[in-house]
């Protein structure tokens, strides 16, 4: 049976490995890459999302009330 020290050295050191590799480089330019190319798009988050989408429901429905009352 393998020793759990040795499996936490191991994963130690791939993460040191890993933080001090190009992938980690890579990592930070991909994510400000598509940070750039999102902040040129049009786009609303979640949260603005669901406001407008909650806004929608209660027009929605006083308008219904009031085509009713004709």
């Amino acid at each position: 049976m393998l020793n759990a020290k040795f499996f936490e050295d191991m994963s130690a050191k791939l993460n040191e490995a890993v933080a001090n590799s190009p992938a980690k480089d890579f990592e930070k330019n991909a994510r400000a890459l598509l940070a750039q190319g999102f902040s040129k798009l049009d786009l609303v988050t979640r949260e603005e999302y669901e406001v407008l989408a909650q806004r929608l429901d209660k027009l929605e429905a006083r308008l219904a009330a009031l085509e009713s009352n004709k």
